[in-house]
């Protein structure tokens, strides 16, 4: 069953891409805004969040660009999380895209303010605007 909607987001973020991407590709970096607690196995990475884990495989990794992770209970279906930086070829802006999935509309709703909180942090931690 793939009827999930995908979306992407995007995340104007003033800070170096290379910055960015140790924050999104890494377990030290992901656990400052992500999760409470992120480390990771080989391809995988496990997210804790008050105390309940969470497992996804690092799927695709372009190093200095993405990250596309797909959590264990999606294995087998065409789902997943992609965080990707996105540089203005002409502003020389920074953005941060994400893709994901939600099962339907409401699932929809709550995935999206789960990245815009996640992403507020994200930003403070980097101090940026």
């Amino acid at each position: 069953m793939s009827d999930a909607l995908e979306f992407t987001l995007e995340f104007p973020i003033h800070v170096s891409p290379s910055l960015l991407y140790q924050y999104i590709a890494t377990p030290s970096g992901m656990s400052e805004w992500f999760a409470d607690n992120v480390n990771s196995r080989g391809e995988y990475f496990r997210f804790i969040w008050d105390g309940q884990e969470e497992k996804a495989k690092i799927i695709k990794r372009v190093s200095g660009e993405r990250a596309r992770f797909q959590w264990d209970y999606d294995e087998g279906e065409d789902k997943y999380f992609e965080m990707r930086i996105q540089v203005d070829e002409i502003t020389k802006d920074v953005s941060l895209m994400i893709t994901d999935f939600a099962d339907d509309d409401d699932e929809l709703e709550d995935q999206k303010m789960f990245w815009e909180n996640q992403i507020s942090s994200l930003k403070k931690v980097l101090g940026a605007s």
